[in-house]
């Protein structure tokens, strides 16, 4: 819960309604974006290793499909709550909409803890939850993909089994997958790409020269690996500072991306790094850097920490973390917000690219995907900008402004209200 004692769901709710009050949105429409369309809960039994039986809950959650089929991940983690799913189902309803792709929200989840599974236990479990979920997930109706602890192989045996109880091969029904089954090139980075992308169209606005610019990264997973390599790499920025979930490093001199990603596998986190002096997580998030990229998970900038942001551009790739009090800081301080559900939405966009391809079974090379996927989040990150300007409003209620809008177009369009 957030300092009002909101939960993430009921923050999306919040922002939902600002949106409703700068659009003058009619209020059954908004009734309906407030709650989702289809929640469904499943137990998955699942034989260990040792023999015995275990019940795992899982979690599928449909927000909105007015503008095509939902699309979302599906999360494997010890902490994983039905709020959370529903929250990130209506995350993913605007993003695939501030992107402009034809599809709405859905969230799927597990609650376990996939690093004290073994590969058997977690391919059982992944078959067992696409048994409990089979019904209501298809190419054309819900796509999930991965997320949070799954990867491409569990989108594989996801994928593999769906097409077992179809009777056909359907890649299609899942994105993220390895490329031998239809993935597509481009995906692995397309999140930070994408990130990048915006952060490129930021910093051109705020005359901010990337070249020459600190950037700091809280997590250091995909997301936060790849923006760190790419920013490092392309753009010839400086990463002063890399944290993950067991605390931070720092070197005002720079830090090599790689070497760090290398120490981490080899050590299982980022801390002790020879080259950099060890920091908390809260000291990083405070660090005076041109760009900040929260790419954790959720509630990372909160109303108790928002007023030491020092950075210039906030770069969220991480889902929502960033409460609304917060927000209202941030904005009041001059620091400029790109929007999780805009600046991490590269990855949804190039999964809707893999879906593209396997509906008609042709794949584009990775020059095509990265071009498109550069034109998708430019025009995106311009029309929230120029909404942003018009409005006199932050960056995330322009976002859900565009978003919002273009979801009840396509509602009244159908006839729904």
């Amino acid at each position: 819960m957030n300092a009002k004692g909101l939960t993430l769901f009921e923050n999306t709710q919040v922002q939902l309604d600002a949106a409703a009050r700068l659009l003058d949105l009619e209020p059954n429409i908004h009734a309906i974006l407030r709650e989702p369309m289809l929640e469904l809960h499943v137990s998955i039994p699942v034989r260990m290793d040792d023999g015995q039986a275990k019940v795992f809950r899982g979690f599928r959650v449909q927000h909105n499909n007015a503008r095509g089929p939902c699309k979302g991940g599906i999360r494997f983690h010890p902490d994983e709550t039905i709020d959370t799913i529903r929250a990130l189902s209506a995350w993913m309803t605007w993003k695939c909409a501030v992107v402009d792709i034809p599809f709405g929200g859905g969230k799927g989840g597990v609650i376990c803890n996939p690093k004290q599974m073994s590969t058997g236990e977690l391919e059982r479990l992944s078959r067992g939850y696409i048994d409990a979920i089979w019904g209501v997930i298809g190419p054309e109706r819900d796509i999930p993909a991965p997320d949070v602890y799954t990867n491409p192989q569990i989108m594989a045996w996801m994928m593999d089994e769906y097409s077992k109880l179809r009777g056909y091969n359907s890649p299609g029904v899942i994105t993220g997958k390895p490329l031998a089954l239809g993935g597509s090139l481009g995906r692995g980075d397309a999140t930070a790409r994408g990130g990048m992308f915006t952060i490129e169209e930021a910093a051109k606005y705020l005359n901010i020269d990337l070249s020459t610019a600190t950037v700091a990264v809280q997590g250091y997973g995909n997301a936060g690996s790849y923006i760190a390599i790419l920013m490092n790499d392309i753009l010839g920025s400086k990463i002063i500072a890399i944290g993950d979930s067991k605390g931070g490093i720092y070197n005002k001199q720079g830090l090599d991306p790689h070497q760090v990603w290398q120490h981490k596998i080899e050590t299982g986190s980022v801390v002790n790094f020879s080259q950099a002096e060890n920091i908390g997580n809260d000291q990083l998030l405070e660090l005076e850097v041109d760009v900040l990229c929260p790419s954790a998970l959720e509630n990372s900038i909160t109303q108790a920490n928002a007023s030491n942001i020092k950075a210039k551009i906030v770069a969220e790739l991480a889902n929502g973390p960033t409460t609304p009090e917060a927000d209202e800081v941030l904005f009041h301080n001059g620091v400029f917000v790109i929007p999780d559900f805009l600046c991490n939405a590269g990855g949804v966009t190039v999964s809707y690219f893999e879906w593209v391809q396997n509906i008609y079974n042709y794949y584009w090379d990775e020059d095509e995907v990265h071009h498109r996927l550069n034109k998708k989040m430019t025009q995106a990150f311009q029309a929230v900008l120029s909404e942003s300007l018009r409005c006199k409003v932050n960056m995330r209620q322009a976002a859900h402004v565009v978003a919002v809008a273009r979801v009840a177009e396509a509602m009244r369009l159908r006839g729904w209200v």
